[in-house]
């Protein structure tokens, strides 16, 4: 079987040692060779080791701390050792051969310890608290001092603020029960709470290892308050200056006391102290801000200046005094105030400038600048207002009054004084002006123009006319006369005074008469009066009140029996169709579409020979003559106007169908007049011809002065 050399081996291992170290053990030789020789070393099961706790139940098991090479033997640690946990660990290991031979030998590990644990203080209360009035040896706080190092590693020394003194406290050790010893805080001298509130120590306790651990914890003693200090004024005297008229509840000063105790002994109230009845009544104090504010309204007239006294208390009953001084000052507290002595209303438009209209009265109650007074108008007016001697003011024209413009002038009188700020009043002074005939008439229209149909009735209305006056009353009052014109033009319209009625006097003929003018005067009922003066062109229509009049064919002269020649062409039987017979000719008094003639064919003994021009009157064959077509042909032609309605007139033509007035005379022997007839007729064709020449020149004349007077109208 496998012998090992010992037994019982011990090893030393410190707690330092990182994990991943190894151990040789002693080692275990066997005699037989081959399958039998040395195979392995075990750890046997956990009932075969033991170890040494100082920490308690709970630690780590061998098999979890150390690990064993099963073919040399060695162990490694796998796991960090603690002192404070393990002190020693104890293993068995079997050395084992082919044959299930082995040998056991015991193991054991002592752990060594280093300083690897700081030192812990703890205090019994981290926020004590010391009156400032307790006496030197007061146990502040009491200390606690562990560290789980042992032997030189366990050793603490304690001491206050890192070793530096304090004045006001030490440590000190108090033996306990059973030898051992605790470190006090205890107090060494008085505190003063209005110095220092509050005291932040620094203990630090170290341990003797190598190299040194140490701990810290930092003490804040707070010191209570004692009522030892009085309240204190800020000044011994407060002075200030009120404005009279102040609103109820106005700031007038704050006064500010100081107390170096804290809590209830610093808490400070305000108060009056042995004042008049009446200071009550018109000021109040705040009892904690100290804010004294007015309770009524101060008036400079009743007393200019107050004094009184204030206390200052604090929670121990301990007091202080002071006096106020309160100046009161004058306020602009009056407005001024306006009095209209007299008014001279209404004024003439053409008064000249600098006439007084008004009188006014200042006057201001407030003395110095808060009395004094200035004014002014406020509105656009052309006034202006002038000072005078005693508070006195005049209100006097600026500029020219113009009544058309403006009737009436409100103004308004501002009175302000010069207080700050500066109060004002006002009033309102109402001017009216009266009117003077200073405007002639305008009419609306420089001319006028109307348009009259003839034949009108007497009294018709032409055209009203209208002028205005800007004048009032009698001064605008226009009334309308005429004042000449064209000659005659007085006796064909009249006008109306009042109204501009311009009236026909009696029917008008466009023939006669086409247009005239008159001058209309308007004139104002003023002293002087004025007139302006119009011009009225009174155009004539044209009416169609004159119906054609046939110049030719005309009815000759009447014989012994009274019966008219009538006139008659000849038309030789081999004429073709559009040969000219004859041209009546018609004239129109009238103008325009009036005197626009017409020509129709109303009758003829054979109506398909002839036919007639519409515009040009012409008498024309529509066909051939022939044989069979009587040699005796009447034709009755109308001509009409274009009016409305139309007028008309009828012309009446003898054909004869003959080669010459020869062969013509046999079917004219039985006329009344004969040859004689025969040659009167000759006669008077030659002169209708020239009459025709005549009046186409004369038309065409009178309808280029249509067209021009159109122009010149327009």
């Amino acid at each position: 079987a496998p012998i090992f050399k010992e037994i019982e081996l011990e090893q030393r291992m410190s707690e330092a040692t990182a994990p991943g170290s190894r151990f040789p053990l002693a080692e275990a030789h066997d005699p037989d060779s081959g399958r039998n020789s040395l195979q392995s070393y075990e750890l046997s099961g956990d009932e075969y080791f033991s170890l040494a706790v100082q920490a308690g139940p709970g630690g780590d098991q061998p098999s979890e701390l150390v690990h064993l090479e099963s073919k040399t033997g060695g162990i490694t640690l796998k796991e960090a050792l603690d002192f404070e946990k393990i002190s020693s660990l104890e293993l068995e290991v079997q050395a084992r051969d082919g044959g299930e031979l082995f040998d056991m030998a015991k193991v054991k590990i002592s752990v060594t310890d280093v300083n690897d644990n700081a030192p812990e203080l703890t205090v019994s209360s981290a926020l004590g608290e010391i009156s400032e009035d307790a006496p030197s040896g007061t146990v502040v706080a009491l200390l606690h001092v562990e560290d789980r190092d042992s032997g030189a590693n366990g050793e603490v020394r304690c001491s206050l603020d890192g070793g530096i003194p304090n004045p006001s406290f030490a440590l000190a050790m108090k033996e306990k029960p059973g030898g051992k010893k605790q470190p006090e805080l205890v107090l060494e001298r008085a505190l003063d709470r209005e110095k220092q509130s509050s005291i932040d120590l620094v203990l630090t306790v170290v341990d003797s290892g190598e190299p040194a651990r140490s701990g810290t914890v930092q003490v804040r003693i707070n010191v209570t308050d004692l009522n030892d200090n009085a309240p204190v004024f800020s000044k011994s005297v407060y002075e200030a200056r009120v404005a009279e008229n102040l609103s109820p509840g106005s700031l007038v000063l704050q006064v500010r006391a100081t107390d170096a105790d804290a809590g209830t002994n610093g808490r400070i109230s305000f108060s009056f102290g042995n004042v008049p009845d009446y200071v009550p009544s018109l000021f109040a104090i705040d009892s904690d801000s100290g804010e004294v504010r007015t309770v009524s309204p101060l008036d400079f007239e009743e007393k200019k200046k107050y004094v009184f006294g204030l206390e200052a208390t604090d929670g121990g009953g301990l007091t202080d005094h002071c006096e106020v001084q309160l100046d009161i000052t004058d306020e602009n507290d009056n407005a001024p105030e306006i009095t209209i002595r007299s008014v001279s209303s209404p004024v003439p438009e053409d008064a000249p400038i600098g006439t007084v209209v008004a009188l006014l009265n200042v006057n201001d109650p407030d003395a110095g600048e808060n009395g004094q007074v200035s004014c002014e108008l406020s509105s656009e007016a052309p006034l202006s207002i002038v000072a005078s001697s005693g508070g006195s003011y005049k209100v006097v024209t600026a500029s020219a009054l113009d009544r058309e413009q403006a009737s009436e002038h409100r103004v308004t009188v501002v009175a302000r004084d010069r207080g700050r700020p500066a109060l004002s009043s006002s009033t309102e002074v109402v001017l009216e002006v009266s009117d003077v005939n200073d405007n002639a008439p305008v009419f609306e229209e420089a001319w006028y123009s109307a348009y009259v149909a003839e034949n009108n009735a007497a009294g018709a209305l032409v055209l009203r006319v209208q002028a205005r006056d800007a004048d009032a009353g009698a001064n605008g009052r226009v009334s309308y006369w005429l004042a000449g014109g064209s000659a005659g033009a007085a006796a064909l319209v009249s006008v109306e005074a009042r109204s501009g009625a311009l009236y026909a006097q009696r029917s008008l003929d466009y023939e006669q008469c086409r247009e005239f003018a008159v001058a209309v005067r308007a004139q104002d009922g003023g002293a002087p009066a004025r007139s302006s003066t119009a011009t009225v062109r009174v155009f004539v229509l044209d009416r169609n009140d004159n119906a054609p009049r046939v110049l030719w064919p005309a009815a000759g002269p009447r014989d012994a029996a009274g019966a008219a020649a009538e006139p008659f062409e000849v038309v030789p039987r081999s004429a073709e169709a559009g040969y000219l017979v004859a041209k009546v000719v018609a004239v129109d008094a009238d103008a325009g579409r009036n005197a626009w003639l017409s020509y129709e064919l109303v009758q003829a003994s054979e109506p398909a020979l002839f036919r007639v021009g519409l515009q040009s009157g012409e008498v024309r064959t529509a066909r051939a003559v022939s044989e069979r077509d009587a040699a005796k042909q009447r034709v009755v032609a109308v001509v009409k106007d274009h009016g409305q309605p139309a007028l008309s007139a009828t012309a009446t033509l003898h054909v004869v169908l003959a080669e010459s007035l020869q062969e013509a005379l046999p079917e004219l022997s039985e006329r009344p007049a004969g040859a004689e007839a025969a040659a009167a007729a000759a006669e008077l064709q030659f002169y209708l011809v020239l009459a025709l020449a005549l009046l186409s020149a004369l038309f065409v004349l009178s309808v280029a002065l249509v067209v021009l007077a159109r122009l010149r109208r327009a």
